[in-house]
C-alpha cells in the first residue's frame, strides 16, 4: 500500500528521489553539531532496554513463566518482542513529534526548505525516512541484546528486523500527522499520555486474552498492539497467517498518517 502510494507519485512526477534525500540528508547533517546530539538520539534505546533488564528479567525471576498460545515461556522472553516494538515506536516517536514541531513550528525549517524546489509530501517522506534511520539504530542494537540473553535466535532476529521497520514506519508516520494538530508545546502532554497509556496496555507485559472483554476489544485496535503482536510472532518463532493482518493495519496507517501530515504542510507552510 505505502508502495503504491509512492510509487504512483513517482510516476506523476511528484516525487524526486533526489529531494528526498536532499531532506534526509538535511538532518544527517545535523549529527555534525556536535557530542550532544549523538547523546539525545541514543538516549531512547536505553528506556526500553530498562524496562526489559527490570520488569522482564527483575520481575520475571518472581513471575517465572507465563502461558501464551499453548506454551510456557520465561516472562523475560515474553516481554523483550514487545519491548523491542516499544524501541521502534520511540524511535520514530522522538523525531516526528518533538523534532519535527520543533523544525515546524519555532526553527521554520521547513518554510526555508520548501523555499526550493522541494515539496510537501518530499518533505514528510524525507522526514520519515529519517525517523526510519534514528529507528532502525534502536532496533539492531536491541536486537543484539535479545539475541545475547537468548531471548530469540539470529535467525528469528533477523526475521524480526523487517517488521520493526514497518512498525517504525506506521508510528513515525502518525507521529507526523499528530505533530501537525498540535498548537503548542503543552500539547505534548496529552501526546505523552496517550503514548504511556499504549506502552502498558498492549499486551507489553501481560497477554491480552487476560484482559476484560470490553478493554480487549479497544486494545486490540490500536497500533501499538499490533506492532507487538507481529513482532513477538517473528521474534519468538511463530509466524502465522494472522500476522498479515497486524502487517496490513500497519501498512494502512502508514500510508493514511503520510497522506495527512503531507496535506497538512501544505495548508501550514503554503497559504
Amino acid at each position: 500500500m505505502v508502495t503504491t502510494l509512492i510509487a504512483a507519485r513517482l510516476s506523476a512526477g511528484a516525487i524526486a528521489p533526489g529531494r528526498v534525500g536532499a531532506v534526509i540528508y538535511r538532518n544527517i547533517g545535523a549529527l555534525r553539531s556536535g557530542p550532544a546530539y549523538w547523546v539525545v538520539l541514543l538516549s531512547g534505546f536505553f528506556e526500553p532496554l530498562l524496562y526489559l533488564l527490570s520488569i522482564g528479567v527483575g520481575v520475571g525471576a518472581l513471575v517465572g513463566t507465563i502461558p501464551l498460545d499453548g506454551r510456557a515461556l520465561p516472562y523475560a522472553t515474553f516481554v523483550a518482542p514487545a519491548m523491542l516494538a516499544v524501541s521502534a515506536m520511540s524511535g520514530a516517536l522522538s523525531e516526528t513529534t518533538f523534532n519535527f514541531f520543533f523544525k515546524m513550528k519555532y526553527a521554520k525549517t521547513f518554510e526555508a526548505v520548501l523555499a526550493t524546489p522541494v515539496r510537501p509530501f518530499e518533505v514528510a517522506l524525507g522526514e520519515l525516512g529519517w525517523a526510519m534511520i534514528r529507528g532502525s539504530v534502536y532496533t539492531l542494537l536491541f536486537l543484539l541484546v535479545m539475541v545475547g540473553f537468548g531471548l530469540t535466535t539470529p535467525l528469528w532476529a533477523l526475521a524480526a528486523l523487517p517488521a520493526t521497520l514497518l512498525v517504525g514506519l506506521a508510528f513515525g508516520s502518525l507521529g507526523m500527522a499528530v505533530s501537525t494538530l498540535l498548537r503548542g508545546w503543552q500539547d505534548f502532554d496529552l501526546m505523552t499520555t496517550a503514548q504511556f497509556a499504549l506502552f502498558l496496555f498492549s499486551g507489553t507485559f501481560s497477554p491480552v486474552a487476560e484482559y476484560p472483554a470490553v478493554l480487549r476489544v479497544v486494545v486490540q485496535a490500536t497500533p501499538l498492539y499490533q506492532a507487538v503482536e507481529l513482532v513477538r510472532g517473528l521474534a519468538l518463532g511463530a509466524p502465522s497467517w494472522g500476522l498479515l493482518g497486524h502487517a496490513a493495519y500497519l501498512a494502512a496507517l502508514t500510508a493514511a498518517g503520510l497522506l495527512f501530515a503531507a496535506r497538512r504542510l501544505e495548508r501550514l507552510l503554503l497559504r
